[in-house]
């Protein structure tokens, strides 16, 4: 079961994610180690391996907004972290699909660090308080690129169905 081992407020902004005095590290093998550096507790457990793959990050209204640097996606990511917010910044968002980063807007969702959830189509359950709530689904074109793991993987994947129809 997804834990929660974050929870943010509103508006946390790329710099907050990914300082942005880390930019000239762009590649994303090495972006993982500085996500949310600035937060020097969970970014220890991060480096450290103590937080699953799976494990969610939950925040209210506009995560991700600020600049447009795809490395707050990419590091997340590279952690293999779920995000499930209120809402999310329009940039952040693109940025996600094309890495590949798994997104889920859950406008009512009320969780906190520790707790149980439960992610399916449609639905966030919060196992731990035994609440329910509706999620907006993406478009099936953006899940599905999110589902092959970012828009290299799915074009790729793409190219080789075609090809083997061939």
């Amino acid at each position: 079961m997804p834990k929660v081992v974050l929870k943010l407020g509103r508006d946390i902004s790329t710099d907050d994610i990914y300082p942005g005095r880390f930019m000239a590290t762009v590649l994303p093998k090495e972006t993982p180690q500085y996500c949310f550096s600035d937060r020097t507790e969970f970014n220890t457990k991060l480096r450290a391996n103590e937080i699953p793959e799976g494990s969610v990050i939950v925040a209210d209204e506009n995560f991700g907004c600020g600049s447009s640097r795809e490395q707050a996606a990419s590091t997340i990511r590279g952690h293999e972290l779920t995000v499930v917010a209120r809402s999310i910044a329009r940039i952040f968002m693109q940025n996600a699909i094309n890495l590949g980063l798994n997104v889920v807007i859950c406008p009512t969702i009320e969780a906190d660090e520790g707790d149980d959830l439960e992610l399916s189509p449609g639905k966030v359950r919060n196992l731990t308080s035994g609440k329910e709530f509706e999620t907006e689904p993406l478009p099936p074109s953006r899940q599905a690129i999110i589902d092959a793991g970012g828009l290299i993987a799915y074009t790729r994947q793409r190219l080789i169905a075609q090809e083997a129809k061939k």
